[in-house]
């Protein structure tokens, strides 16, 4: 049996007194999709910043790859193969849309080191792939929300990851423009990349996901195939009330 990519074992953070996660258990095979869903103030997004290093667990493990992450850095994680978008992207807004990518493809990600002309034409095939190659000159901070979330996409993509974190890539976006991401993270499925998908969007999830799990008030309450978990009670009452 494959070993999963990515194992965290009774995960636990707090905020004072108030318990944010309170021992989470939960794995994600290589190439996996995940849907990772819960009412607002579930703990997804601590979850999220807990693997990705912008926050320190207060107990329990994160493995990646067989190894303890534990207490890496951020950056270490990243060029481990751990990367994430943001709900609100956040680009480097002085900058183009093609040196956006550029950054982390000379200086982020797992692969070996690239030099200046490689960087540029790598960065314009990611930019063809994710419907941004008209863009490439133009100044980020000028893209309309769904052109920002591609390239907040695509700067994932450039840091080369075996786990992408998907954090509300969708939130706002009209029904194509769902679409639209949706095809980017298939597209993710086909590089062997495992992606983990925060969303509220539930045609989104259930469209995307291979496997659902549930967070509700810091606990894990549910993990299964998308149909069984959204007839599960527990996650009804959860998102609907007793």
């Amino acid at each position: 049996m494959t070993p999963p990519l990515l194992r965290i074992t009774a995960l636990t953070k707090r905020f004072g007194g108030f318990t944010a996660l309170d021992q989470v258990d939960l794995a994600v095979a290589p190439g996996e999709r995940l849907g990772l869903i819960g009412p607002n103030g579930s703990g997804k997004s601590t979850l999220v910043n807990c693997i990705a290093g912008t926050l320190r667990s207060d107990a329990g493990a994160i493995e990646f790859k067989g190894r303890d992450i534990g207490r890496e850095p951020a950056f270490r994680r990243v060029h481990l193969g751990v990367a994430r978008t943001f709900q609100l992207p956040r680009p480097f807004t002085s900058m183009t849309v093609i040196d956006n990518l550029r950054i982390p493809l000379l200086y982020g990600g797992t692969s070996v080191t690239l030099d200046s002309g490689r960087a540029t034409a790598e960065a314009m095939f990611i930019l063809e792939q994710v419907g941004l190659a008209a863009r490439a000159d133009a100044m980020s901070g000028g893209l309309t929300q769904v052109d920002m979330r591609k390239l907040e996409l695509a700067r994932a993509i450039a840091a080369k990851p075996a786990l992408l974190i998907c954090d509300e890539a969708m939130a706002g976006l009209s029904g194509s423009e769902v679409d639209d991401i949706l095809a980017l993270l298939f597209g993710m499925k086909e590089r062997g990349v495992a992606v983990v998908m925060i969303e509220h969007v539930m045609r989104a999830v259930m469209k995307f996901s291979e496997r659902i799990a549930v967070l509700v008030a810091g606990r894990k309450i549910a993990d299964g195939d998308p149909k069984s978990i959204v007839d599960t009670s527990e996650v009804v009452a959860a998102y609907l009330g007793e």
